[in-house]
């Protein structure tokens, strides 16, 4: 079998390469990639199986973030030397210092504070939809949502989730041409975020609230706190990550629902399964698709030896179907349980931090979906985004009735 990871054209056309991925588990599945040295990518391993991509999460001693960061491109040492200041490129104990003090944003308490606002905003998006002459899932319900939750933690206004909505695109989907004219586009849409974490820190050291940027600027109990430029990569971090993550899933789990309407019909005559589906969406939808690491010395990964330095891509879309750990792997079921998906991340340094947040507005989302509009129909094709990174839906067109 012909194999290639991360043509960018197959994920815009079809979604991810599930058959390939198969294909490796099953017979190689520790798999030297070809490089593309045209792009500046090395060859690098896939890592396909779940075990394998879980013991690559949870060694970060043997498996670095930050050595050459964690995202697939290659990136110059100098533009390396600032993306290590975001928690996404750090290692321990650089990043067990940084997740102390940001955790104190993302607790249980806090999480459990944001449910009936979550749901309020739902059935708004759902009111608001319906007076609409056309929807589009993404644009209408999915993109709003986690947008609205975003500004509800950063405790900006509301008004501002149009261009955070438009500065995530930007630096996400710069390989697709309906979102940036040139990778330039993606750097400045950084640089703006940059400039509005400055302003609403600044205003907040003013004026202090009941919210995450307060709470993050101020001195932890031992008179930690996180530096300006810190700070400034945790809001991208959580423009990106909190956004794209979200709104993919959700738009994601809608497609799977539409093309398995038995199971859109358990969940309308059963509204509480959104406990359980959405942990099947994000299975099955693994928003993520891939992320980097480099090993930092020689090293064995499912019987391969894997050499210092050696790029390690791990695979979430093809963990989080394998057949040695799902039943019927390739079947969508809201009432999968226990689903071990590893949709947030492997575990270990990186596991995802607002894993808990992402499942609640899912849980909600699908909830209110199935009470309030139990007809929702398709009404034309999905559009992919154009990335191997993200496993993206631009535009899913639907009617309510």
């Amino acid at each position: 079998m012909d194999i290639d990871l991360v043509d960018q054209d197959f994920y815009w056309r079809n979604g991810a390469p599930y058959d390939q991925l198969g294909w490796l588990r099953a017979n190689t599945p520790v798999y030297l990639h070809d490089g593309d040295a045209e792009r500046g990518w090395p060859g690098f391993w896939a890592i396909t199986k779940h075990a394998d991509v879980v013991h690559v999460s949870r060694r970060s001693d043997l498996f670095s973030s930050s050595r050459k960061l964690a995202l697939f491109n290659e990136v110059p040492e100098e533009q390396r030397e600032l993306q290590r200041l975001m928690m996404l490129n750090q290692d321990p104990p650089e990043h067990t210092r940084r997740r102390s003090l940001v955790n104190r944003g993302f607790t249980p308490r806090m999480m459990g504070a944001l449910e009936q606002r979550i749901r309020d905003l739902c059935n708004q998006l759902v009111d608001e939809a319906k007076g609409l002459p056309s929807v589009d899932f993404v644009r209408d319900i999915a993109a709003p949502l986690p947008l609205y939750v975003i500004c509800e933690l950063l405790g900006a206004p509301v008004e501002d989730r149009d261009k955070i909505f438009k500065w995530s695109n930007e630096m996400i989907g710069a390989e697709d041409p309906d979102y940036a004219a040139d990778p330039a586009e993606g750097t400045n849409a950084a640089m703006e975020v940059y400039a509005y974490a400055n302003a609403l820190a600044a205003e907040r050291r003013q004026r202090p609230r009941e919210d995450i940027v307060t709470k993050l600027i101020m001195p932890d109990a031992a008179g930690e706190t996180l530096t300006e430029e810190e700070f400034d990569m945790f809001v991208l971090l959580l423009v990106v990550a909190g956004n794209e993550t979200t709104r993919n899933a959700a738009s994601g789990g809608m497609l799977a629902l539409f093309e398995n309407p038995e199971q859109w019909q358990r969940l309308v005559d059963e509204p509480a399964l959104a406990r359980t589906a959405a942990d099947e969406i994000v299975r099955w939808v693994s928003p993520v698709n891939l992320f980097r690491r480099t090993a930092t010395t020689d090293t064995v990964i499912g019987g391969q030896e894997i050499k210092e330095d050696d790029k390690v891509v791990v695979f979430y879309s093809s963990a989080n179907r394998d057949e040695d750990v799902f039943a019927n792997p390739e079947s969508f079921d809201i009432g999968r349980d226990p689903n071990p998906h590893i949709g947030f991340g492997g575990g270990g340094a990186h596991f995802c931090l607002g894993n808990h947040l992402a499942k609640l507005e899912l849980r909600v989302l699908f909830e209110v979906l199935a009470e309030r509009l139990p007809n929702l129909a398709q009404a034309g094709p999905a559009r992919r985004l154009r990335s191997n990174f993200i496993n993206g839906i631009k535009d899913l067109p639907v009617t309510l009735t």
